[in-house]
């Protein structure tokens, strides 16, 4: 629905809540003319107390005419609230049709096939069904009091002396019309600040779903920034708001204080031509306590609460109506060529503005199917390269793209696209089935144990008791934890599977399995490598020393890289034996290679806690 069509619907809604109503109008009607009485009588009564009372030396005639004026306001607050009594017979079955039409509009899109609900929208939009019903009703209590009040006034002001309405009338003219012209702006900046709230809300809600996610790939920093972004947002269209105020002030002074001014510059031409001094007090009276608290009180509610309800109200309207089932889809899905290659061009990052870069125009081109192995001393970018290639950091320079799109681009359908799995193993408490297919919840049970049987979890998942069982993560040892996840990522949609040391807890033959299942898996496969076996079953190797990366064959790697060879002395000085292993993803059916106990090129990364566990 367009931005008109909504803005129709909208005064349709508004118009529609006093349709069937004419009976509560009526009455709201009576009970403002008794409310007006105040508003007609306080000028004219002032005057004549002063004019035929205390001027004339009758102290106790004056009094009794400020009694009369007294009783008229005290008749004035009781036909008010009245009035606020017959208002809510309008506003809450206003209300009422709101919350139905927000209910209905819920349940469509619920409903609709490959839809989820969404719980948090359904109480956002109650909750701005509340702000119309109070917006709602403050605009018509506030139109209400300012047409009864300005009426009261000038009708006053006409048998006290006509005159008088030369002083009063052109200005509030003016100040309503001044303020009238800065409302359609205003309305535009209340749209923002509201969209933007909205925006922090949305964010932050699904922050908070995923924050252990986040806690585990180490994406705080990330995670604060999309936030902070959308409170920048909102703090920018508060403040535009907030300077459009000032027409406000300026028209309430146009429009309530000004006749005060004039009244007070031209008392002499008004005795002149027959004032008295009663007769410019009560004119005053009219001004001050009629005009323009009415002034007041009504630019206050438009530019308030009046806002708050069109632009809640179209709100309302964007999000209750379910699209329709030909319609255009709300919006284009990311997706992916076939081939699903990794690219990184130019690519500069550091972790602040004053360190060095851990890399720095780095380029690197992985075709679709291939399996890169990384490896690199400690602290050199390996997981940081990791987290880039999956959008975890974002680079201060340089494009990185997974199949020809952006990685900024593929938001939130990431798992359809890429899964990192990083050394920490995240699991949550719950059923063994919802941490493995966390990803996918629609895996069908061959499939399920296919994956279990090909990563070698099935000792674990019968020692847990089956896929019902509950998880407890506490319980599991390290590389037990690691497994899971592994079968998570393996069972995933993604065609990049990124493995950041995501098995260094599995003992070698553990490792050497899950390697060689994701070896035989479709799609792109890169793996972190803390172990000369991970290196050798890669298709081609990736060498970072923070200066000049090398990649290529084990063999050209022997060949041309120094610290390549370093590392693979390092292994071999650590007892490690190697054989060079034909990669899988050359040959899909070779058998795995089992490997001898190897160890890392660092920390140690507790094998012997995996292997007791996994």
């Amino acid at each position: 629905m367009t931005p008109p069509d909504l803005r129709r619907e909208a005064r349709h809604l508004l118009r529609s809540a006093t349709r069937g109503r004419g009976r509560e109008l009526r009455r709201l009607l009576g009970w403002a003319v008794f409310a007006a009485l105040p508003a007609f009588l306080s000028g004219r009564l002032i005057a004549t107390a002063i004019d035929d009372g205390f001027l004339a030396g009758k102290s106790l005639t004056g009094c009794a005419w400020l009694g009369i004026f007294g009783a008229s306001a005290a008749v004035g607050a009781w036909a008010t609230r009245a009035t606020i009594l017959r208002l809510s017979q309008i506003v809450e079955p206003f209300r009422d049709d709101l919350a139905r039409l927000v209910v209905e509009g819920s349940l469509r899109t619920s409903t609709r096939a490959g839809s989820a609900g969404d719980t948090a929208a359904v109480a956002r939009l109650t909750q701005q069904v509340e702000i119309v019903r109070d917006a709602y009703a403050s605009i018509l209590l506030a139109g209400q009091s300012f047409l009864v009040a300005t009426a009261g006034a000038l009708l006053g002001l006409l048998t006290l002396m006509p005159r008088l309405l030369l002083f009063v009338a052109p200005p509030l003219v003016v100040g309503l019309a001044m303020f009238l012209a800065a409302l359609r702006h205003m309305a535009a900046r209340q749209r923002d600040s509201i969209l933007a709230e909205e925006h922090v809300a949305e964010t932050g809600a699904a922050l908070a779903a995923g924050m252990r996610d986040v806690v585990a790939c180490g994406a705080e920093d990330a995670a604060a920034a999309m936030v902070g972004e959308h409170v920048e947002a909102q703090a920018r269209a508060t403040r535009d708001l907030a300077r459009l105020t000032a027409v406000r002030s300026v028209s309430v002074a146009i429009g309530g204080l000004l006749p005060i001014v004039l009244i007070l510059v031209s008392g002499s031409w008004l005795v002149r031509h027959g004032a008295t001094a009663g007769t410019i007090f009560g004119a005053m009276t009219y001004v001050l306590t009629g005009v323009h608290p009415a002034m007041q009180s009504f630019v206050n509610a438009i530019s308030g609460p009046g806002l708050w309800l069109m632009v809640t109200l179209r709100r309302i309207l964007e999000a209750s109506q379910a699209p329709e089932a030909d319609g255009e889809p709300d919006a284009a899905p990311v997706t992916h060529p076939p081939h699903h290659g990794v690219r990184l061009e130019g690519v500069t990052f550091a972790y602040g503005p004053c360190s060095e870069p851990i890399l720095c125009d780095f380029d690197l081109d992985v075709p679709h199917g291939e399996h890169l192995a990384v490896v690199g001393p400690s602290g050199v970018g390996k997981s940081t390269l990791a987290n880039l290639i999956c959008g975890v950091l974002e680079p201060q320079a340089g494009e990185i793209s997974i199949g020809g799109v952006g990685v900024a681009a593929i938001g939130s359908a990431a798992p359809a696209h890429r899964v990192l799995i990083a050394q920490e193993a995240y699991l949550f408490s719950g059923s063994v089935f919802e941490n493995v297919a966390y990803l996918r919840q629609d895996v069908g049970q061959r499939e399920l144990d296919r994956t279990v049987d090909a990563l070698g979890m099935r000792a674990l998942l019968e020692r847990l008791g089956g896929y019902d069982a509950e998880l407890d993560p506490a319980a599991l040892s390290a590389g037990e934890r690691q497994l899971v996840t592994l079968v998570r990522a393996y069972l995933s949609p993604a065609w990049l599977v990124v493995l950041d040391e995501a098995s260094c807890h599995l003992d070698p033959r553990s490792e050497a399995l899950v390697e060689s299942a994701f070896a035989r898996r479709p799609g792109t496969l890169i793996v972190i490598a803390h172990r000369v076996s991970s290196a050798l079953r890669a298709q081609r190797i990736l060498v970072l020393d923070g200066h000049e990366p090398q990649h290529g064959t084990h063999a050209e790697l022997i060949a041309g890289s120094s610290l390549y060879r370093d590392l693979i002395g390092r292994w071999q000085a650590s007892g490690v034996t190697t054989t060079r292993a034909t990669p899988e993803r050359r040959s899909r059916s070779a058998p795995p290679p089992r490997p001898r106990a190897e160890s890392g090129f660092g920390p140690s990364h507790g094998d012997a806690d995996a292997r007791s566990g996994a």
